[in-house]
């Protein structure tokens, strides 16, 4: 019986949250993909799909959608426990389209932002010419920015505490390291926080594991 509730608690769970776990399966199939292509051919394949400056300047549209189906590194199961503890928690807040807002603004102008700055760090003598054609993939812009928006999830006093430690989560690599990336991390969760104008008015939703416990009660 409890395991027969437990199971129906992750179901309901996972069910409130289509947009979050569609998108896992989708990075566990490119992910797969990943093991079965040599090292030469997977590196050449990433950087037709990458967010770089050469791609963006040809394929925008298809590099920013493409780039958020696959994992750089190949490893999957750390992105269920991260899907799981933010996007769907934003997902049952906000609701799929909200959600999917904050997770495109977060992704996209992050990454031009981040690739704009590397730009003027070529031009500037500050980075290679080679940085152009940078492997830029993941999804880890989109998850920055809702980990940020799920602050005005949050009540006071833990809101602050909760802000605080996603801006040190992000901007102490920036300080320490200084790559285009890290920027694009904190700008990323920069634009979480400002996306306060679509949590607004947000009517109070019940999390579906909250409520499968109710009802398992």
């Amino acid at each position: 019986m409890r395991i027969d509730r437990g199971i129906h608690r992750v179901w309901t769970y996972v069910r409130g949250a289509p947009g979050t776990y569609v998108w896992l399966g989708i990075l566990f199939v490119t992910t797969v993909a990943l093991h079965h292509m040599s090292p030469e051919f997977e590196e050449d394949f990433l950087r037709q799909r990458s967010t770089n400056l050469h791609e963006l300047s040809n394929n925008p549209v298809r590099v920013l959608v493409a780039s958020a189906m696959w994992i750089d590194g190949g490893r999957w199961l750390p992105y269920v426990v991260l899907y799981s503890l933010f996007h769907a928690q934003a997902e049952h807040w906000l609701g799929t389209a909200r959600w999917l807002a904050v997770c495109a603004a977060a992704h996209v102008l992050a990454t031009l932002i981040s690739e704009g700055a590397l730009l003027w760090g070529i031009r500037n003598g500050m980075a290679p010419e080679s940085a152009v054609n940078t492997l830029d993939i993941g999804v880890s812009y989109a998850l920055a920015g809702v980990a940020a928006v799920l602050v005005y999830r949050v009540p006071p006093p833990w809101r602050y505490v909760y802000g605080f430690a996603v801006l040190v989560v992000y901007a102490v690599p920036l300080v320490t390291a200084r790559t285009f990336t890290d920027l694009g991390h904190l700008t990323s969760a920069l634009i979480g926080f400002a996306c306060y104008p679509l949590v607004r008015g947000v009517p109070g939703r019940r999390n579906p594991k909250e409520t499968a416990g109710l009802a398992a009660g």
